[in-house]
């Protein structure tokens, strides 16, 4: 009987693998050996995640369910079924998430940091609390009043305050608000503890509302649909329907409202009511204070950096250690994986070039550039001093539409040229292209990436970048440049590959390609996401022919393993931990280029809506490196999850009389013994990195 490949039994629904990945967020709070606040941190950035996720996902499933549409997917799930199954799910992990912020609260308290409400607080903490209330807070809340002639405010998405019912001296009840700005602390630290600015605020109602009586009162939080709708095609100015749709942001739909676990009926009803909502979209919390995302402010705190494990300083190795990066690129490729080794000389590759007298030409591709860009400013800089700059800014990338819109406008001043985007694609690509006049011709330098342009995740992210003369990738980029800026009518390069044409064409090739090999053949791919359904056929494919695959999915796999027949071949991994897992690089064991890095994922929006771009790895040794770091991180046994045939992940332990492998760990540990060596050896980084990784295996 012939294997239908479309059954949907054999796909997993992304919305849920992606909460399976959240999960595992938290899940790193658990490990026994990091120090109290890096637990609290991974709250922190469950929380913030689970945000993101409400306001784009959830919100988006609302907006099919409401239109009608039935089928969103190959595992042929509905919306409503979805949005079922994510609540339930959450509703669940709240009791569980609960007992690991007591814990951390438990074993911070044993370290002397405290957060603690306002009536936990002595006397005379109170009596200085009330102080500072009176001359920092109580000037900038503002009491609201909800009546007939009074009407319920509108509450920007992620508002945060309290609901209030009062009494006035005839007994009459009324409702009020006290929203609660962004300005003002979340929590507010006195000596070594820290106050939920709610639980000081509630005290203090009687001066907020003099003559009435506090009746009951509950903090609560909204979620509104953050997913911008811009028609572009009907846009002829597209940075005046982006600045409109920004501000259209805080006015979608509320999807989730989030309220203390002893909110009160009545005030429950009185949110309902105002803000549209449904009681299955609301999330109760006892002991957790609303909006997590707000722990970074006490990890953060400088006082207790020793409740905090001290960062990682990346590594400046050779031949950038010494010898200027430009001279070093005309000798050999070079490669780095951040955030163990250095961005400084990404930040240094423009800097340079902008001061550069040789310098014709700087061209740059900038998604996620963050809000004090070091790189913006030298491009800024390059324009003064001459240089022909041409910025690709990408306006659509989600929640730093408003960063990238002020770059954009900056640059545009200076006097560069700025491409917006282009009309219906997102450009994801990562790279930079600097032209230089040398020796009477001129000379192009690449810098090609899977992240971006942006120094401060580069500490945290992990990533590649490949630097490089290639004079055929050169050819491309050119090309691609005026891809971007023009009308060019061929979508297509020579050497490297770009989506929305080339990509998932080429990846489907291979796979098919290594599938041939039948038990010989080997892939491994390394991703941020697998959802595309014809990648994920492809695999099927390949492991029925019995070639062998592993995947390597930091976060939503559709893809089931171990189904009898069809994926047997085939183990999906999940490394979390300290760096987030970003680098996109693809394994081909019998292929003539065995490996490529991408800023694209295996995900439809990378491979069919987006610009994004996959390079081959054509240097043995750079390649070498590439996979010897991939099967490092499949032999990780601490911080690995293995997905199994029942959709669910089980973390990986050591076996009996095996050494613990940590992976980012070793390649921690791999950079300082490289850095140790390059002082003491005049050898190129590819020659030490294939020494020392080769030692780890």
């Amino acid at each position: 009987m012939e294997i239908d490949l479309n059954s949907p039994q054999l796909y997993i629904n992304r919305e849920l693998s992606w909460l399976r990945f959240n999960s595992r967020v938290l899940d790193q709070s658990t490990y026994g050996d990091l120090l109290p606040l890096d637990k609290l941190k991974f709250l922190a950035i469950y929380g913030t995640n689970l945000d993101e996720f409400y306001m784009i996902r959830v919100a988006g499933l609302k907006a099919l369910y409401k239109a009608g549409v039935y089928d969103t997917g190959p595992d042929k799930m509905t919306p409503k079924t979805q949005l079922s199954l994510i609540r339930d799910y959450l509703h669940k992990e709240i009791e569980y998430l609960e007992e690991r912020y007591l814990a951390i609260k438990e074993e911070l308290a044993q370290n002397e940091l405290f957060i603690k409400d306002y009536n936990e607080l002595s006397q005379a903490e109170q009596e200085r609390l009330k102080k500072y209330f009176l001359e920092y807070i109580y000037p900038l809340i503002i009491p609201i009043a909800v009546d007939a002639t009074h009407p319920f405010p509108h509450l920007n998405n992620l508002s945060f305050g309290i609901a209030l019912e009062l009494v006035d001296k005839n007994g009459q009840v009324k409702h009020g608000l006290i929203r609660i700005p962004r300005i003002l602390a979340r929590f507010i630290k006195i000596d070594n503890t820290f106050v939920p600015i709610e639980t000081i605020v509630e005290n203090f109602i009687d001066d907020l509302f003099p003559g009435l009586k506090l009746n009951v009162a509950t903090p609560f939080r909204v979620t509104r649909n953050a997913d911008l709708a811009i028609e572009e095609e009907e846009a002829d100015d597209f940075l005046e329907i982006l600045e409109e749709g920004l501000r259209s942001r805080n006015k979608g739909a509320i999807v989730r409202l989030e309220l203390n676990g002893d909110a009160d009926e009545g005030l429950v009803n009185f949110l309902c009511k105002h803000l549209d909502i449904k009681e299955k979209d609301i999330y109760y919390y006892k002991h957790i204070p609303l909006n997590l995302g707000a722990f970074w402010q006490i990890v953060g705190d400088k006082d207790f950096a020793h409740l905090v494990t001290q960062s990682f300083v990346p590594k400046i190795l050779p031949p950038l250690d010494k010898e200027d990066i430009y001279d070093a690129m005309e000798k050999e490729d070079i490669m780095l994986f951040h955030p163990y080794e250095s961005f400084e000389p990404i930040v240094k590759f423009i800097k340079d070039a902008a001061k550069d007298p040789d310098t014709l030409a700087i061209r740059m591709v900038l998604y996620r550039v963050g809000k004090n860009s070091p790189i913006v400013k030298a491009l800024i800089e390059a324009v003064r001093n001459g240089k022909q700059v041409t910025a690709m800014v990408e306006l659509k990338a989600r929640f730093d539409e408003e960063n990238n819109l002020r770059w954009a406008k900056q640059l545009e001043s200076a006097g560069a040229h700025v491409v917006y985007g282009i009309p219906g694609f997102k450009v994801h690509a990562k790279i930079a292209q600097v032209i230089k006049y040398k020796n009477g011709k001129l000379q192009s330098y690449l810098h090609l990436a899977t992240g971006n342009y942006n120094p401060t995740t580069a500490k945290i992210y992990s990533d590649v970048s490949f630097l490089t003369t290639n004079a055929n990738f050169s050819q491309d980029a050119t090309k691609f440049f005026h891809y971007l800026t023009g009308y060019a009518a061929n979508k297509r390069l020579n050497y490297l590959y770009m989506s929305p044409t080339q990509i998932k064409p080429k990846l489907l090739k291979e796979i098919e390609k290594e599938a041939s090999y039948e038990k010989d053949g080997y892939i491994i791919l390394k991703a941020n996401a697998l959802v595309d359904q014809e990648i994920i056929k492809a695999l099927y494919k390949a492991s029925m022919k019995g070639c062998k695959i592993d995947l390597i999915i930091r976060g939503i796999c559709c893809l089931r393993p171990g189904v009898a027949k069809i994926s047997e071949n085939i183990t999906v991994s999940s490394i979390v931990g300290k760096y987030l897992e970003h680098a996109r690089i693809y394994y081909f064991k019998h292929a003539k280029v065995k490996t490529y890095i991408a800023s694209a994922d295996l995900m439809p929006r990378n491979l069919d809506r987006r610009i994004e771009l996959m390079i081959p790895i054509e240097n043995e040794e750079l390649s070498d490196r590439l996979i010897r770091i991939l099967k490092l991180q499949l032999a990780d046994n601490t911080h690995r999850y293995l997905l199994g045939y029942n959709r669910e992940y089980v973390k990986v332990h050591p076996k009996a009389n095996q050494k613990p492998i940590y992976s980012q760990e070793l390649l921690e540990e791999y950079v300082n013994k490289a850095s140790k060596v390059a002082k003491e050896s005049s050898k190129s980084m590819n020659k030490i990195a294939k020494k020392i990784l080769k030692e780890k295996e």
